[in-house]
């Protein structure tokens, strides 16, 4: 089992609170190269945290990860992968951008090193530091 971090932007898109009111989506939109290489890494039982960008910046639910990544059946570039998932919980209390960065802990996280990215890995180390965190 592999554990995520998946970004949104409440504000304009989709929220952790969006997906526990629908029950059930699919992760779509994502272009980036380096993204989509990880998307396909995505596994059935694997674990998300899904994480607030703009006003919010923070880590605000965990979901699960229902399927295995499939072609987007909306785009016409088959390069274009997505996957289903659920909502799992919500973080009690989420955990800023902020909090993360000024533990030197997380230096290598790619969350730190690679802000622009809007789906990466999370390690085991770093998944169970931010639900400590999040308690």
């Amino acid at each position: 089992m592999n554990n995520w971090l998946l970004k949104c932007e409440p504000d304009h898109d989709y929220s952790y609170q969006d997906l526990e009111n629908d029950g059930q989506t699919y992760w779509d939109g994502v272009t980036n190269n380096w993204a989509l290489k990880f998307i396909r890494e995505v596994k059935k039982g694997d674990k998300a945290f899904i994480y607030h960008t703009g006003k919010e910046r923070c880590v605000t639910g965990v979901a699960n990860i229902i399927s295995d990544s499939y072609p987007d059946p909306n785009a016409d570039n088959e390069k274009l992968v997505v996957f289903d998932l659920t909502p799992d919980y919500a973080i009690a209390n989420p955990v800023p951008l902020k909090q993360i960065k000024e533990d030197g802990r997380f230096d290598e996280f790619h969350l730190v090193k690679f802000g622009r990215l809007s789906v990466m890995p999370v390690s085991k180390e770093y998944w169970d530091m931010i639900l400590d965190m999040g308690k």
